[in-house]
């Protein structure tokens, strides 16, 4: 059975806009893709036409879903990002919490807004298997943090190897927390592991000004934290520190590549970004939760013009208001104009960076039925946003979704407007 799928706008992201476009689908796969006039000559059961633009899915290159019960943390701005950890911790600590059901919520929230594929950090095994039994794409990242030398890179190698072969089938990778969470030894070992098992990583690199004084010089904020947990033997603290920023340091103790991708990114020098497109590592930029935790900008402006891959992600509920991930591309663009970007393609390069970015991020464009863009052969998995053309889905598409549909199916479909 072959379906027809068209609208006022379709943005394949790997061509220009088609003014009343059309997509045909089979067996959730995208088989043609171009005018609706066109398509409508090829053979086909049915056809769905949408108010509105026809956009990729939108891949969520950077959350926590289990943390979406923690929603009250996320809905307030906090003065720096240790009065928000604090508050994370509290809420995080409380008992009661199930981890499944919070991620379950998250990922339905994201689906009703058009986001079809997930980069998931999960802390707690219970979320792990999530995105497979909702039908989401993406990948589950198992998140190591504050895993000292005490613990040796022996232990952390058990519990990898542990959750590895009794997670065999789910698409899952590793998320090493930072490289200011975790001794250097485990970073190598849970590096060596990833590539040992053929797994993708994630790491939270350049979050904060305390991270950045920390892999420096051993000191400051996050040192004073990690001896107060009783943790006073990282490499960091006994060399003080690397005479590194954060980018640069992970690189040379683990090498970056393309089966990696970072979060937030925020603290970032030409030299650090030049790494990272050497390397293709892809950078989730993750606007709205930095703003939650009083950080500062990520130099989106330098990003775009020099050339790097960049996602968006949306963080979790705990640091953000929603998981609408065009909300945050509406603030990215609000970041770049107010860096000083004037390109036209400000819009395109954003919404690329929303799909076929988070698609490159989990190396989910080069499976058999790619996501990310609207193309034959490609997943047909994509978003329907009720704006009256292309440029407007940036701008004033938060909150604007009125269907989701993964591998041709409808998973989300608005009741009214």
């Amino acid at each position: 059975m072959a379906d027809l799928h068209s609208a006022d706008w379709l943005v394949p992201v790997v061509g220009d806009p088609i003014p009343n476009g059309a997509l045909l689908e089979a067996d959730g796969v995208i088989t043609a893709v171009g005018r609706r006039a066109d398509l409508r000559k090829l053979d086909h059961d049915h056809e769905q036409h949408w108010d509105g633009v026809i956009i990729p899915g939108l891949v969520n290159a950077h959350t926590h879903l289990q943390y979406s019960h923690m929603a009250a943390v996320g809905s307030r701005r906090y003065a720096d990002f240790p009065e928000w950890v604090t508050h994370f911790q509290a809420a995080f600590a409380e008992p009661g919490h199930d981890w499944y059901a919070a991620a379950l919520e998250g990922a339905r929230q994201a689906i009703a807004t058009g986001t079809t594929a997930i980069a998931d950090v999960v802390t707690n095994p219970e979320a792990l298997p999530v995105l497979r039994n909702i039908g989401v794409k993406g990948i589950a990242y198992w998140e190591f943090l504050s895993w000292a030398n005490a613990r040796s890179p022996e232990s952390a190698r058990t519990h990898a190897e542990k959750m590895i072969k009794e997670h065999q089938d789910l698409p899952i990778g590793l998320s090493p927390h930072a490289p200011h969470t975790l001794d250097e030894d485990v970073l190598v070992e849970l590096t060596d592991i990833g590539h040992e098992f053929g797994l993708r990583r994630h790491v939270h690199v350049a979050e904060s000004l305390s991270e950045v004084e920390f892999i420096g010089s051993g000191s400051g904020p996050h040192d004073q934290a990690l001896r107060q947990w009783g943790i006073d033997d990282f490499a960091l603290q006994r060399q003080q520190g690397s005479g590194l920023r954060p980018v640069d340091y992970l690189d040379r103790l683990v090498r970056l590549g393309p089966d990696c991708h970072i979060a937030h990114g925020i603290y970032t020098d030409a030299d650090d970004r030049a790494v990272l497109r050497r390397r293709r590592t892809v950078v989730a930029l993750c606007p709205r939760s930095n703003a939650t935790i009083s950080l500062d900008e990520a130099p989106v402006a330098d990003y775009l013009r020099e050339g790097n891959l960049v996602a968006v992600g949306t963080d979790s509920l705990a640091s953000t208001p929603s998981l609408d991930l065009l909300a945050d591309l509406a603030e990215l663009a609000a970041i770049a104009t107010r860096q000083g970007y004037r390109e036209s393609d400000l819009d395109n390069r954003l919404l690329e960076a929303a799909t076929l970015g988070g698609s490159k991020a989990m190396g989910l464009d080069q499976t058999a039925n790619p996501v990310g863009a609207l193309a034959s052969g490609w997943s047909a998995d994509f978003a329907v946003v009720a704006v009256n053309e292309p440029r407007q889905v940036v701008y004033e598409g938060a909150g604007q979704v009125t269907a989701t549909v993964i591998d041709g199916r409808v998973r989300h479909r608005a009741t009214s407007r």
